[in-house]
């Protein structure tokens, strides 16, 4: 899950645009920024996550995150409405997903196996 951050955090600085498209144009920040913020918390919580020190906050905080950026996923549905049907099945598939990593990040943090 530390890699797997770690690599989506460094997809938000190389590929911005993919991400800026995705979140919500009702929320009152501009797009970039929140991009740029939501790279750095996936740098970071999966930077902590692959330390054994600090593995245990971290989990709690990638469950955080994914709760978080759930509304981005939802708009995601929106977004590609009229893309060819490959997008959409990709955008609908994508839901259900999130429950289990956040479920794993929690089993992270009460130190069960993920």
């Amino acid at each position: 899950m530390g890699a797997g951050l770690i690599g989506m955090g460094v997809l938000h600085f190389a590929a911005p645009k993919k991400f800026d498209a995705i979140i919500p144009q009702e929320l009152p920040v501009a797009p970039r920024t929140l991009t740029y913020a939501s790279g750095v918390a996936e740098l970071a919580i999966g930077a902590g996550l692959l330390h054994p020190r600090t593995r245990r906050a971290a989990a709690l905080a990638a469950a955080a995150l994914f709760v978080a950026v759930y509304p981005a996923n939802l708009n995601t549905l929106r977004v590609v409405a009229d893309k060819p049907l490959p997008y959409r099945v990709i955008a609908w598939a994508r839901l259900p997903l999130q429950v289990p990593m956040i479920a794993s990040a929690l089993r992270i943090y009460r130190g069960e196996p993920a």
